[in-house]
């Protein structure tokens, strides 16, 4: 009678890690293109109102946002409680709307600025007293492409 051998103890083979640094640069490439930075950090409240009848903006390179609202909980202490106007990341006065309006035209194609909206992001519970001065001062310096952004109601049927 012949014997039969054992090829030894029936282990598992190592699995190839040579692909994985490829799999991991190939990832992180992903989340980098994939990922979208804040533009700006919001130091006022933000609760926008309700609307039924909302139009989505086409270009959203051709709007500069305008935020007006009460100062978060972390800056109360040193700006008060009442609404205030953030252009960029810094809070503002109306009379330094003319400026920022033209820093955005600077950094505006001249052939786009026709083009360009200023969206005003304004807290639910703010007066219009502010937005209206924000209004003027747009028009005197002739930016006249206004919106109020919003949240879209939904409408249960």
């Amino acid at each position: 009678m012949s014997k039969f051998k054992k090829k030894g103890d029936g282990d598992m083979p190592a699995i190839s890690t040579a692909s994985l640094p490829d799999i991991v640069f190939m990832l992180l490439f992903f989340f980098m293109v994939t990922t979208v930075m804040r533009e700006t950090s919001l130091k006022v409240e933000q609760k926008l109102p309700v609307a039924t009848e909302v139009a989505k903006l086409q270009r959203k390179s051709l709007v500069a946002y305008i935020y007006i609202g009460a100062p978060i909980q972390a800056l109360r202490d040193v700006y008060g409680t009442e609404p205030r106007i953030q252009l960029d990341d810094a809070f503002a006065k109306t009379s330094d709307i003319p400026i920022f309006v033209e820093k955005v035209q600077r950094e505006t194609n001249p052939v786009e600025i026709p083009l360009l909206t200023y969206s005003l992001k304004v807290d639910n519970e703010t007066k219009m007293g502010i937005v209206t001065d924000v209004k003027q001062e747009l028009r005197k310096v002739n930016a006249l492409k206004i919106n109020y952004s919003t949240k879209k109601k939904i409408v249960k049927n």
